[in-house]
């Protein structure tokens, strides 16, 4: 199954649409949506979710359709998303936090307590558990983040930046986790860094100016700086594919 727009245009009030007649369709695979800033990859992947509804076109998850009514609770609840920013909730426990967010993805209270202290066990986040969430730091709050993405057990997870504010340690904490994920949950992370592509992800997708610039696998991708020392070709396929600000 695959995540798929068809002809999507979204736009911010009276602006220039970001994605104007968009098609594209992800790869079944752990996937690395790469893109400057301010290309459109935020937007696309909140569409993805289905926090945000496109002005025409269509987003779909196999047969369900993100903006048909009847299909938005199902198609929430196979898909998980980490935006850019966390947001502690007031009062709320790690745990109670995480909780929360399988419960309202549709998990009953009881299941969703119980899954939610194994995605914080993935995350490496156990010790605190009990402590508010208001009281992590950023880079904790992001693996916050992760966890309430995985705590029902979606069959994609859209991940927004999701290596901001983390330290080396804790890049490598989310590198071990996507790989843990290979073959029973897809992955699309979105990112403008290319440090690790080929030890994390199976496919790529250069987004710029809303529109796709490449698709393929890392082979190919990397293919594209093949006389460029292995250190630096990433970088390099990279600039090949984007126009201005990297």
């Amino acid at each position: 199954m695959s995540l798929r727009y068809t002809d999507c245009t979204f736009g911010y009030r009276a602006r220039t649409p970001v994605l104007d007649s968009l098609t594209v369709e992800f790869p079944t695979s752990h996937t690395v949506l790469l893109g400057p800033n301010g290309a459109g990859k935020s937007t696309l992947l909140s569409l993805g979710a289905s926090a945000r509804t496109p002005t025409s076109g269509q987003v779909t998850w196999g047969s369900l359709d993100s903006a048909r009514s009847r299909d938005r609770t199902e198609y929430r609840r196979r898909i998980g998303w980490l935006p850019q920013q966390i947001e502690p909730v007031p009062g709320l426990t790690v745990r109670e936090q995480a909780a929360y967010a399988g419960w309202l993805k549709g998990l009953s209270k009881r299941r969703a307590w119980d899954r939610a202290q194994g995605a914080l066990d993935r995350v490496r986040l156990t010790e605190l558990a009990n402590r508010r969430s208001n009281e992590l730091s950023g880079g904790q709050l992001r693996r916050l983040g992760i966890a309430q993405a995985l705590v029902h057990r979606a069959e994609l997870i859209l991940l927004d930046e999701p290596t901001a504010g983390l330290d080396p340690v804790q890049r490598g904490v989310f590198r071990d986790l996507v790989g843990e994920l290979s073959g029973t949950t897809q992955v699309i992370v979105s990112t403008h860094q290319t440090e690790d592509l080929a030890d994390v992800y199976d496919a790529v997708v250069v987004f710029d100016r809303g529109a796709p610039t490449f698709q393929g696998t890392i082979t190919d991708f990397f293919s594209r700086a093949a006389s460029v020392p292995v250190e630096r070709r990433a970088e390099a396929a990279y600039r090949s594919l984007v126009q201005g600000e990297v």
